[in-house]
C-alpha cells in the first residue's frame, strides 16, 4: 500500500503567491521561486532549497517557498537601512525516480510493497539528491543570475521525509550550505532500516539467532550499501570515530584520541551551521526514537560545555506530541521561524536547543 501524503494537512491557511520559472539545469528540471519579487538593489541573495517526500513532486513544495519568501519579503519591508539585506528565492526539483524522472516506480517502494531492494534504492535515491544539490547549486546562478545582478551567498535545505534524510547529509558533506531544517527525517539509517527490517519480518532478520543478528551484511543489507551508509549517514560519520558502533557510544566519556578526532570531524562538517529537527512523537514510519539518540548527542556535543562548543553551531529539536508521519501547521510555523532567524544576522531571538510540543 502506497504511504500517504505526510503534507496533506501541512497548510491551514492559503500560501501566498510568488513568481516561478522553470530551468533545465543539468538536465534536470528545476523550479526556481521568488525572482520577480527580488529587490535590485540587494546583491546578495540566499537560496532555500527544498527536498519533497517519497512519492511525492517538487509541486508539494511550492506553498512553502511562496510562504517563506513573502514572509522574509514582508520582513525586509519592515526593516530600517541599517538592517541586513540579502534577498531571498528558493528552488525545488524532482527527487531521482520521482515526476519527471521516475524511472521504475517499484523502486519507491518498501519491502512490505514488494520491493527488495527497498533499503538500496532509498539510500541511493536520497543520497542522490545531496549530490544534485550540490550540482544544482554549481550550476544555477549562471542561468537564473546571467549578467551576476545578484550573487547567493547563504544556502539553505529543508527536506521532507525522503527529502529530510537527504537535508542531513546536505548540511555536513556541502560547506556552502549553513542552514537544514529536517522534517520526519533520520540521521541514523542502519537503526532506522533495521526496525523497518523487523516489522517486515524478513527472512535475513528473523533467521538469525538472536534475531536482527544477521540483517547487516545480508542481501537486504548488503556490505556495500554499509560502506556507503559509514561514508554519508551522520550517525555513522560521527560513530565511526569509535573503534565500533555500539548504542553506548552515544553517552560514554570519549578517551583523549576520541575526543581529538571528533573535535576535527565537528570542525569540519558542522561549524557555525544551523540545524533545525522537527519530528512527530507518534511517527510509525520514521520513529523519532531513532532520531533521539544521535541528536541528543548532537545537542550535547555543541552545548556550552560540549567538545564542540566553541564551534558556533545551532542544534534545535523540536518533537510535536500526538503527531504522525505528517507536516504540520505547527511545523510549517517552525521552518518559517528559523529560515528568518538564519537570515537575519541581527536577531536576538532566543533560541532553545529543545522543545516538547503537545498538539
Amino acid at each position: 500500500m502506497a504511504a500517504s501524503d505526510p503534507m496533506a494537512n501541512a497548510y491551514s491557511i492559503s500560501s501566498p503567491t510568488v513568481s516561478k520559472k522553470t530551468f533545465t539545469i543539468a538536465g534536470i528540471l528545476t523550479t526556481v521561486y521568488g525572482l520577480d519579487e527580488l529587490n535590485r538593489s540587494i546583491k546578495n541573495v540566499a537560496c532555500l532549497w527544498l527536498l519533497h517526500p517519497r512519492l511525492q513532486t517538487q509541486a508539494c513544495m511550492g506553498p512553502l517557498a511562496a510562504l517563506n519568501i513573502h514572509e522574509w519579503n514582508c520582513t525586509l519591508l519592515r526593516r530600517t537601512k541599517d538592517g541586513p539585506s540579502i534577498g531571498l528565492i528558493a528552488v525545488s526539483f524532482d527527487q531521482r525516480n520521482h515526476g519527471s524522472r521516475e524511472i521504475n516506480k517499484l523502486a519507491n517502494e518498501t519491502w512490505k510493497s514488494g520491493n527488495e531492494r527497498h533499503a538500496q534504492d532509498m539510500f541511493s535515491i536520497f543520497h542522490g539528491t545531496t549530490v544534485d544539490v550540490s550540482l544544482l547549486m554549481t550550476h544555477v546562478s549562471s542561468y537564473i543570475f546571467p549578467t551576476s545582478e545578484h550573487m547567493i551567498t547563504n544556502n539553505m535545505v529543508c527536506g521532507i521525509s525522503l527529502g529530510g534524510h537527504s537535508a542531513w547529509q546536505c548540511i555536513l558533506h556541502d560547506a556552502r550550505i549553513n542552514t537544514a531544517i529536517v522534517i520526519i527525517g533520520c540521521p541514523d539509517y542502519i537503526s532506522l532500516m533495521s526496525d523497518r527490517a523487523r516489522l517486515s519480518k524478513l527472512d535475513t532478520w528473523t533467521s538469525g539467532t538472536p534475531p536482527g543478528s544477521c540483517f547487516l551484511g545480508s542481501k537486504d543489507f548488503p556490505q556495500g550499501l554499509i560502506d556507503a551508509v559509514g561514508r554519508y549517514d551522520p550517525a555513522e560519520v560521527f560513530m565511526r570515530q569509535f573503534q565500533s558502533r555500539t548504542n553506548e557510544n552515544y553517552t560514554r566519556t570519549l578517551s583523549n584520541h576520541e575526543k581529538k578526532k571528533m573535535i576535527i570531524t565537528m570542525k569540519n562538517l558542522l561549524h557555525g551551521k544551523r540545524i533545525l529537527n522537527l519530528a512527530g512523537g507518534a511517527d510509525k514510519m520514521v520513529p523519532y526514537k531513532f532520531t533521539m539518540p544521535f541528536i541528543h548527542w548532537l545537542k550535547d556535543a555543541v552545548g556550552p560545555s560540549g567538545i564542540s562548543g566553541d564551534g558556533g553551531t545551532v542544534v534545535e529539536d523540536i518533537a510535536f506530541d500526538g503527531v504522525g508521519h505528517e507536516m504540520t501547521p505547527g511545523m510549517v510555523k517552525e521552518v518559517v521561524r528559523f529560515v528568518i532567524e538564519s537570515l537575519d544576522k541581527n536577531s536576538t531571538i532566543a533560541k532553545p536547543s529543545s522543545r516538547q510540543f503537545k498538539i
